[in-house]
């Protein structure tokens, strides 16, 4: 039995072969990275830089906008070469997308120094080779006669100058207002192309009529707003401006003002939109280029807003009764040398004729 005890000893020591072990636990996983939360959608905007008259842009974005939901548009509005030298000074690194309004001579002068990116709009071949840049650079969106403006309360029709020389006439003296000319690419076409009709090769003569212009001029304004407020508060009768924004102010704000088109012809402004090169929001850019020139948004801006549009293909019997009764003489002018010119001729004016011509 003693012998019986050892060897069940033994056995229980040697436990009859390998020794039973634990189980292992399964390696755990690793805890899964929870997914990073979905991006907002980037939020889609436009940067308008325009000179068009705030009634005009109220009328146009929010249409834009409706066709265009969840399209943020910025608009900042000043003087069309204020717009040109923005442009030129955020060269580097644009701000603004579209520019829209301004004369063909500054879009030129844009063109030249490489600040529009070209695009060649789905509608190019309805707007005539006169109102457009040949690089698709920009394109005219519609015609501004330049006029002669004159208050109907102050001055009775048959008693305004009908021509651009009658503005000479001695008894137009301390009745006429002036928007400041520099700012405003409306007054540098109307001043440059006095200029250039007494001979551009030789501005002295243009110099010299701007100068007896300035004898009759009571004030420069600051801006159009000004210029409103002073004619309609008969502080001066007449001024030089376009027919659309007469026409405007005239029908839609009941501003007591009216025109004379001038017996030898009017500027003809070409006033365009066009992309600004480097846009960060370019397609965009795009989609609102289109916009601003369907036909349907064209006839309805020529009667309400008075808009001459450039597109060729619009029905006459669209168009309203106003437009229809104005023949539009155009003055003979080079609107390449007006481009080139203009500055230099602008320049001398405001050092040298600005409040002298009296003296």
């Amino acid at each position: 039995m003693l012998v019986s005890s050892l060897v069940l000893a033994l056995a229980a020591c040697s436990g009859g072969g390998a020794s039973v072990q634990p189980a292992e636990k399964p390696a755990e996983k690793p805890a899964e990275k929870p997914a990073d939360p979905p991006k907002p959608a980037e939020a889609k905007k436009l940067v308008i830089y325009t000179a068009r008259d705030k009634t005009v842009v109220d009328e146009i974005v929010p249409k834009f906008k409706e066709q265009n939901p969840g399209v943020e548009v910025e608009v900042l509005t000043m003087g069309a070469q204020q717009v040109l030298e923005r442009v030129r000074g955020e060269k580097a690194n644009p701000q603004g997308d579209f520019w829209w309004g301004g004369t063909q001579s500054m879009f030129m002068t844009a063109a030249d120094e490489d600040l529009l990116a070209a695009y060649k709009p789905t509608f190019a071949g309805t707007v005539p080779a006169q109102y457009k840049d040949g690089k698709d650079r920009w394109y005219g969106e519609m015609l501004l006669p330049e006029v002669i403006m004159y208050n109907p309360q102050m001055l009775k029709k048959e008693d305004a100058p009908k021509d651009w020389d009658d503005l000479l006439d001695p008894k137009y003296k301390g009745k006429i207002l002036i928007r400041g000319v520099l700012a405003s690419g409306t007054m540098r076409t109307i001043y440059s192309a006095m200029i250039f009709r007494q001979g551009a090769g030789d501005p002295a003569k243009g110099y010299e009529w701007l100068k007896k212009l300035d004898v009759n001029t009571k004030e420069y304004t600051q801006d159009p707003t000004n210029l409103y407020l002073k004619m309609a508060r008969q502080e001066g009768s007449l001024s030089l401006w376009n027919l659309q924004d007469i026409m405007i102010q005239k029908e839609t704000k009941n501003q007591p003002f009216d025109f004379i088109y001038p017996a030898s012809g009017a500027p003809i402004l070409v006033d365009g939109v066009g992309i600004i090169k480097g846009s960060k929001n370019e397609e965009i850019a795009k989609k609102f280029y289109e916009f601003l020139f369907e036909p349907k948004l064209r006839s309805e801006l020529a009667e309400k807003l008075f808009q001459i549009p450039t597109r060729s293909d619009i029905s006459k019997d669209t168009l309203p009764a106003w437009l229809k009764g104005i023949e539009l003489k155009p003055m003979e002018l080079d609107w390449a040398t007006m481009a080139a010119k203009e500055k230099e001729w602008m320049d001398y004016w405001d050092q040298n004729i600005k409040g002298k011509g009296a003296k």
